[in-house]
């Protein structure tokens, strides 16, 4: 398989796992920022608590991009990107959503991916699938292990200065 196709699958198991609004087995997670606890998966829903950073969670239910946590006797909906999904191996789609869209952790960023191969359909009709989100999660690598990797292919960081403006055509 070629590199570019294994990309290709993980993006697509990735877009699978966050565009689902299916159940996620009894799972646990930290909370990333303080936030409101919603009474539904909703910004406009009846705000029933609110959770501290670092509070520890356990996810119930997922809708969209909405997690039903409960905490210290507290229940409730928060957006998905407020809370750190923990997993067995240490990974986590959070953080690799976080990576994929520069914005980890602020809970109130609407992101889009465009996919090429997948259409409106495609996006429409697709399901959770843990297997395979525990999958691509095993395809993450540390800091280290990736300066090792940039290192023995020949690649060296570089300092790109901000654009500063200019005239657009």
């Amino acid at each position: 398989m070629t590199k570019t196709n294994m990309i290709k699958l993980r993006l697509i198991a990735l877009l699978a796992a966050c565009c689902c609004s299916s159940a996620i087995a009894a799972d646990t997670g930290v909370v990333l920022k303080p936030d409101q606890l919603r009474a539904d998966a909703f910004g406009d829903a009846k705000v029933v608590g609110n959770v501290n950073k670092n509070d520890a969670v356990e996810i119930l239910n997922k809708k969209g991009a909405w997690l039903q946590i409960k905490t210290a006797g507290k229940s409730g909906w928060v957006r998905l990107l407020t809370v750190k999904r923990n997993s067995a191996n240490g990974n986590n789609v959070a953080g690799v959503v976080g990576v994929a869209t520069g914005r980890s952790g602020t809970g109130k960023v609407v992101s889009t991916t465009g996919i090429r191969g997948l259409s409106a359909e495609d996006l429409k009709t697709a399901q959770f699938n843990e297997a395979e989100t525990k999958k691509l999660e095993s395809y993450s690598v540390t800091a280290d292990e990736a300066k090792q990797y940039a290192a023995s292919a020949g690649l060296s960081s570089q300092q790109i200065p901000y654009f500063q403006g200019g005239n657009q055509p």
